[in-house]
């Protein structure tokens, strides 16, 4: 039986994967470039914000099952969790990070290996590129090598929890491959498991966000069309809704995070002329920046200063990765705004963060990006305090996250996207 595994990748799906083998009986050892990062492991202190996430690394360093370090070691199971960024010149994934990843374990590799990818991946990455890299140890995949991949299937904020409960997808270049990568996985997971063929599994894992990123294009050309129209999107998408084979997501500033607004290009990559709605869904979806822009000029005119509510991708995280406010702040700055941004969750940022008081003095226009509880929960004295503070009383709540009763009482005058109604 395997017991020993080497994840390759301490980051948001790394390293509480690590963790959770560790705390199930396997010695695992953590690879990441990062020397801050594996510092902060080794002392039992994740740098990620997850509930319940430093438990867990606390858990399975004391243990001793759970070591940090920047080189792989001569284990029995390899899981390779490193990013797969795109490449936004060409809209093309970015697997230098997997290459690298796979050469690095070549010397470690023997004899009844098993190699996982759970990077999310282009179709045919585990056939066309990692075997090509691993083979070089003079092991044949399927033979003398076991290869599968698992992709990840969480969401930040219940990561841990889903990491146990949620059904996962092994695909394996043959049969044992995938059954091994099975056994492995079963030590924690209480969700079913379904075996397939390695490029069958890249492929449900970019079908399952393509699907949400098509939907969420949908619902924002709902909200574009219902404030023409005079009506409130988020009315109509609740009553919709109420139909038993409809399921219309919520309207947005844009898609963010490290897999709904990738996916789809992974996708689009591999047959680029049949992919006409992935692609146009994916400009909708970016293109809400600019519309936020339009309508921020058409409050306050072509200067001004406007706060930003939420830099993570999404609300109680502290993962800005990809995130649509990160485009509207870089816009608004080239248009001639000046910007101020306040998150509670995110201490990491390519432009200044703020306290909440700092970040509203003077303003001109709040624009909600993230419904974080932090915006949602505002005590009727903080409004009038905010209000107070800026020079004038404009809100745009992007996400329909707000008590608006209060802040119109207040005197803050709010467009809420998607809502034309009078």
């Amino acid at each position: 039986m395997d017991k020993t595994i080497c994840v390759i990748g301490l980051g948001y799906i790394g390293l509480p994967t690590a963790s959770m083998f560790a705390t199930h009986g396997y010695k695992v050892i953590g690879v990441d470039v990062n020397d801050s990062i594996i510092n902060k492991v080794n002392n039992g202190h994740p740098h990620i914000e997850e509930p319940g996430l430093k438990t867990l690394v606390q858990a399975a360093v004391l243990s001793k099952n759970l070591i940090a370090s920047n080189e792989p070691y001569d284990f029995d199971v390899f899981i390779i969790c490193v990013p797969t960024p795109l490449d936004t010149t060409s809209c093309t994934s970015n697997l230098n990070y997997v290459r690298a990843a796979a050469n690095s374990i070549i010397p470690h590799l023997k004899a009844g290996s098993l190699v996982i990818l759970e990077s999310t991946s282009p179709p045919g990455t585990v056939n066309k590129v990692l075997l090509p890299i691993l083979e070089k140890s003079g092991l044949k995949a399927g033979i003398d090598l076991y290869v599968a991949h698992c992709p990840e299937r969480v969401l930040p904020g219940r990561i841990l929890e889903e990491l146990v409960e949620n059904d996962r997808i092994i695909g394996g270049v043959n049969e044992e491959s995938a059954k091994r990568a099975e056994k492995l996985y079963k030590s924690f997971v209480s969700g079913n498991i379904y075996l397939t063929d390695a490029t069958t599994a890249e492929m449900c894992k970019l079908m399952e966000n393509t699907y949400r990123d098509v939907n969420i294009a949908l619902a924002n050309e709902l909200a574009k069309i219902s404030e023409n129209i005079g009506i409130n999107v988020w009315d109509a998408i609740d009553l919709a809704n109420k139909h038993p084979r409809v399921n219309i997501h919520q309207p947005g500033p844009g898609v963010g995070g490290h897999c709904i607004p990738i996916d789809p290009w992974f996708i689009a990559e591999t047959a680029p002329d049949d992919a006409d709605l992935i692609k146009l869904s994916r400009r909708i979806n970016d293109g809400m920046v600019e519309y936020l822009a339009n309508k921020i000029k058409a409050i306050i005119g072509t200067s001004g200063v406007v706060t930003i509510f939420g830099v993570a991708y999404k609300g109680n995280v502290d993962d800005a990765r990809e995130s649509p406010s990160l485009r509207l702040a870089g816009l608004l700055v080239e248009l001639g705004y000046h910007i101020k941004i306040h998150d509670p969750h995110v201490h990491e940022f390519k432009y200044e963060l703020q306290e909440l008081s700092d970040a509203v003095q003077g303003s001109d226009c709040i624009v909600v990006m993230v419904d974080h509880d932090d915006f949602k929960n505002i005590s009727n004295g903080n409004i009038q305090k905010i209000g107070a503070w800026m020079r004038n009383k404009n809100i745009i709540d992007t996400r329909n996250c707000l008590d608006h009763n209060s802040w119109m009482s207040a005197g803050f005058d709010i467009k809420v996207l998607g809502n034309g109604a009078k």
